[in-house]
């Protein structure tokens, strides 16, 4: 994955699971169809909105919450292609790599609906509205890889972990 560009949803700190994908549509029928709940209750319409590609800049804490991985697989089903925020809660992070989501740990200046774009083999970021760049470390080739794949049942079924 070489670059990713998006149009920008901004969200500040502290967004948790339950306001990613509210709890009550965790039912066995809404499986395939989580995005069409994305951010509801802060968000309404949204859902609608998402264009695939997009990417959501946010500030600290990202993903706290409860540890289902419905909130990122719900993000992937939705477009989003890419997460870019402060600092992520920690298992969020962690499910999110596992179900192939790209997440950028990097304090960006971003304003709803900027153009951006994220070169994670550069670790950089380009936010094309407002022509600044910020700079971020760099994934472990194994990681990379994990994403690339999709995550990690990928590589599982690739014989490759």
């Amino acid at each position: 994955m070489d670059s990713i560009k998006g149009k920008v949803w901004r969200f500040e700190d502290h967004v948790d699971t339950d306001q990613i994908i509210p709890a009550e549509r965790l039912v066995a029928e809404n499986l395939d169809k989580m995005n069409e709940f994305i951010f509801e209750k802060v968000r309404p319409g949204m859902a609608q909105m998402v264009k695939d590609g997009d990417i959501i800049v946010a500030g600290k804490n990202f993903g706290c919450g409860s540890s289902r991985e419905h909130a990122p697989r719900s993000l992937i089903q939705a477009g989003v292609s890419c997460i870019i925020a402060e600092s992520f809660a920690r298992i969020f992070f962690r499910n999110s790599l596992n179900v192939g989501l790209l997440l950028v740990e990097c304090k960006v200046e971003a304003n709803e609906g900027d153009d951006i774009e994220v070169r994670p083999k550069e670790g950089v970021v380009i936010n094309h509205s407002n022509g600044k760049e910020f700079n971020f470390p760099q994934y472990p080739q194994f990681v990379s890889e994990l994403v690339a794949a999709g995550g990690l049942m990928n590589l599982i079924k690739e014989g490759r972990f």
